[in-house]
């Protein structure tokens, strides 16, 4: 740098790390105005949860699908994820737990019938086309922070021992302390876990 008469001229190399700096940490903002408004086509399987057979969990169809733009949506949800190895936007709401994909597939678990998940896909298709009909990029999450029992609440709670930790109330302290990650739990990888993990995985997003 060369400081002349009160200004700061940069060098070529320091110019060119800033641009490219900026560029990286410039959010890409994506514009609805072309979105088409979408809708829940079918409900194509009733089944129950695997977490809690006596609830259920059922799969339907959003057309058009939402593809890469399914993204931007997940500041609608105060507590939302969006996984990008999947491509899905997981989305909890007290013990329910959304899951739709870019392809338009949703799954809908948790939930006690038929009635209530269609209220849930719904009130999902309003807040969307709410954002679509906006035509521009959602608000902020509001600021809502974790607590230690609700991670406690969706771990296995075996006290297994497999993730290195005394207990899973230990477990739970240090997933708090960011002293270690989801996948050292080796049961929630485990088909009855599934709906454990998805709330996990929401959860550990706002610790």
């Amino acid at each position: 740098m060369k400081l002349k008469e009160g200004t700061v001229r940069l060098s070529e190399h320091v110019r060119k790390f800033l641009k490219d700096k900026t560029e990286k940490n410039e959010e890409k903002i994506v514009d609805l105005s072309q979105a088409k408004p979408v809708e829940i086509t079918e409900i194509r399987k009733l089944m129950p949860c695997i977490a809690d057979p006596s609830m259920s969990r059922i799969i339907a169809n959003m057309t058009p699908p939402l593809g890469g733009v399914l993204k931007i949506f997940e500041p609608l949800f105060p507590r939302s994820r969006y996984i990008e190895k999947t491509h899905s936007l997981i989305i909890q709401k007290e013990e329910i737990i959304i899951t739709v994909y870019s392809s338009g597939k949703v799954s809908v678990g948790m939930i006690k019938n038929e009635s209530e998940a269609r209220e849930v896909l719904e009130e999902l298709r309003n807040i969307i086309n709410e954002a679509i009909k906006g035509g521009g990029v959602p608000a902020p999450k509001e600021n809502i922070r974790t607590e230690l029992m609700e991670l406690y609440k969706y771990l296995p709670q075996t006290n297994c021992g497999k993730c290195s930790e005394q207990d899973c109330y230990s477990f739970a302290l240090k997933l708090m302390a960011g002293e270690t990650t989801l996948e050292r739990c080796k049961l929630l990888k485990e088909p009855k876990y599934a709906s454990n993990q998805e709330h996990l995985q929401v959860l550990v997003a706002y610790i």
